[in-house]
């Protein structure tokens, strides 16, 4: 049990990659305090990690974009364990859109979500963690961070913010004890393509029968990285040799992308983000 005694707050933890990496902390002795926007899906997830673990877990009602709602969820955690050792900024969603076509309302609630939702986490947490001495922010970015994917522009906006944030972040916290952890998962088998917001655009990169690691994959090389103190990993490591490549051969990898874009006509116009 490498992380006895150790106390976990999970944005977005009602599926997906969220919930794999609750499951897995809680499996290595974490006390694991896990959130979404809808309490009823983050009690299904927490009953799905297993009747054994109920006792080391909790769920809890949490509106990242909400700023008083993440400070109830960082007290909830301090009054229930005491300290924070891991907080973890996983709440997101994606926008399937062209830059021409992409409605602004859903660019900023996305933002909104996926990068001010995860420094409002960051905010909130950084004084206790500076106050003990201790502890490791995780923040679940994506390889789209370092890659522009077409149709999917915005998303890869806010996970390019997030790098900088995490990566700045690291550095000012240097010498208090305090870690930024920055990961940067692929393609993974989740229902995140199911649950992208649809914008007018027909067009999208790529397609669910591609190749991916699992949520899991994500959880267990994030736990070792924590273990280990790293400040970034990409999952699976195999993607790295794509964002070297758009860094140094960028028009290759422009026209590679081009041959993947696909129609989406039976798809539906829109839908709402997926709350996590």
């Amino acid at each position: 049990m490498r992380l006895k005694g150790k106390a976990v707050v999970i944005t977005g933890a009602s599926m997906g990659i969220g919930e794999a990496l609750a499951r897995t902390f809680v499996e290595q002795g974490a006390d694991v305090l896990m959130s979404s926007r809808e309490l009823n899906r983050v009690e299904a997830a927490r009953a799905r990690i297993g009747f054994k673990h109920l006792e080391k877990t909790m769920a809890a009602k949490c509106d990242v974009t909400q700023r008083e709602d993440v400070d109830r969820l960082r007290d909830l955690a301090l009054k229930t364990f005491g300290h924070i050792d891991v907080w973890i900024n996983n709440a997101g969603h994606g926008l399937n859109d062209s830059v021409e076509h992409m409605e602004m309302a859903e660019v900023r609630r996305m933002f909104d979500t996926n990068l001010f939702g995860a420094l409002n986490g960051m905010q909130s947490v950084i004084p206790q963690m500076k106050a003990q001495g201790s502890g490791a922010i995780i923040n679940i970015s994506s390889v789209a961070g370092y890659i522009a994917v077409p149709y999917m522009a915005a998303y890869c906006a806010t996970k390019h913010a997030l790098n900088a944030f995490s990566h700045a972040a690291r550095v000012e916290l240097a010498g208090t004890g305090v870690n930024v952890l920055n990961v940067c998962p692929g393609y993974i088998k989740t229902n995140f393509a199911s649950n992208l917001v649809r914008g007018k655009e027909r067009y999208r990169y790529g397609g669910a029968d591609r190749p991916g690691a699992t949520p899991e994959d994500v959880a267990d090389a994030t736990l070792k990285a924590y273990l280990k103190g790293k400040r970034e990993i990409v999952v699976p490591a195999s993607n790295q040799w794509a964002i070297r490549m758009y860094q140094h051969s960028p028009a290759l990898v422009d026209r590679t992308m081009k041959k993947g874009m696909k129609r989406t006509e039976s798809e539906p116009a829109a839908q709402p983000p997926a709350k996590k």
